[in-house]
């Protein structure tokens, strides 16, 4: 193994990266260094690291990315209330370019050659994957085998593991129909009856993080939720790690069936697909955190983030985390989150997240203006005339 080239792939243990991995060694007659990520996926990383072994791996990172992720990642997401086309949460794309950072850092400490990952030559992931890591590192190599190789099928697939005795643990019986992907901030499901927008998504087999309505609770929970500058801190006064917080949202939104998203949504490289996704914990954060600005934030600025945000989510869909334009962006959304500090407290009930409350030592918010009593003293209505007049006047002129 010295004096072979070293790649570094990004591997889950499954089916795709365990058949990707032998072939990296077939093809490229490579020594393949595994890297994965736990970003809070939720399953048990240590079998992916056995597999590994048995395939000849020698050196096999495992990194616990749960608080970068939500810290570095996602929370810096959250301060713009992200949605792509209006309701995705974007769980899957928010990952990619944390991955594709220590796939980097991997790369340059071991002198590989090239790295290697198992998005398919239709996906947004391999656009992401391959965007931050050659903005971080521009002279790396990319390996993309679904791009090469001719195991453009399931069957394929379990032939060639065969054939080079890749286990696989899972029998076709007890698989998921579907494709998934789990973060500390979704899952994700994409294939089988799904591909038919036309068909409702079945409730077996799927919605694993939430409750359907007919077994959420019956009587309402209030919930309090602290932010400074932006991010979430405490839940019921109870101050933890990012990624404590999320996990916590997570299990109420699931007893409360909150989070799902059965959604059409246009990929960057030109098709159209249906997936459905569960965002309990992420759902409930986005819907604190509007609640919060709406009463510390300046109107114009306010209106400034929501007329930049669709700009903001497309950057991060289509794999610009990296980009110059995303960076500086983040500036401007980073200071408008600076009295964005106070308390919410909502009601989930039956899939509904309900704002009970909102309060701040930065509010904006002046009853002695707003009130329909007296408000002499303070607001002057006859200065309304002058105004509607200025603004009126291109109109009548029209």
């Amino acid at each position: 193994m010295e004096n072979k080239k070293k790649v570094v792939l990004a591997y889950s243990g499954g089916l795709d990266t365990s058949v990707i991995l032998k072939w990296l060694q077939e093809e490229y007659n490579c020594e393949v260094i595994a890297f994965t990520a736990d970003i809070g996926q939720g399953e048990e990383l240590n079998p992916a690291k056995v597999k590994a072994k048995k395939l000849g791996v020698n050196k096999i990172y495992i990194k616990d990315l749960r608080e970068e992720f939500v810290k570095d990642f996602v929370f810096p997401m959250m301060r713009c209330n992200t949605l792509y086309e209006g309701e995705y949460l974007l769980g899957t794309a928010i990952a990619r370019p944390l991955i594709a950072k220590h796939l980097v850092q991997i790369a340059k400490k071991e002198k590989a050659f090239a790295i290697a990952h198992g998005a398919t030559g239709k996906g947004n992931d391999q656009v992401r994957f391959e965007l931050g890591a050659y903005a971080l590192h521009p002279n790396v190599k990319i390996i993309a085998p679904w791009r090469e190789w001719d195991l453009n099928s399931r069957a394929k697939l379990l032939r060639y593991a065969k054939k080079y005795g890749i286990p696989i643990e899972n029998t076709r019986k007890r698989q998921s129909p579907y494709s998934m992907d789990a973060n500390l901030l979704h899952i994700s499901y994409e294939g089988g009856i799904l591909e038919d927008p036309s068909k409702a998504p079945p409730e077996k087999n799927l919605w694993k993080w939430t409750n359907s309505l007919e077994n959420t609770p019956n009587k309402p929970q209030k919930i309090g939720l602290s932010f400074e500058k932006g991010d979430l801190v405490s839940i019921n006064g109870q101050r933890k790690k990012p990624h404590e917080l999320l996990h916590s949202l997570n299990l109420l939104g699931n007893k409360h069936g909150v989070g799902r998203l059965d959604l059409v949504e246009n990929r960057f490289v030109g098709l159209k697909s249906r997936g459905c996704y569960e965002t309990p914990g992420g759902t409930i954060l986005l819907k604190a955190h509007r609640a919060l600005e709406s009463i510390t934030l300046d109107r114009e600025l306010c209106h400034l983030k929501d007329e930049l945000m669709p700009k903001y989510a497309k950057m991060i869909y289509n794999g610009f985390w990296w980009s110059p334009e995303r960076l500086a962006l983040q500036e401007l959304i980073n200071y408008s989150q600076k009295t964005v500090s106070g308390d919410v407290i909502l009601k989930l009930f039956k899939g509904n997240i309900i704002v009970m409350s909102r309060s701040s030592k930065k509010s904006l918010y002046d009853k002695n203006i707003s009130t329909f009593e007296d408000d002499s003293g303070v607001f002057n209505q006859k200065d309304s005339e002058g105004f509607i007049k200025l603004n009126a006047l291109r109109l009548k002129n029209r």
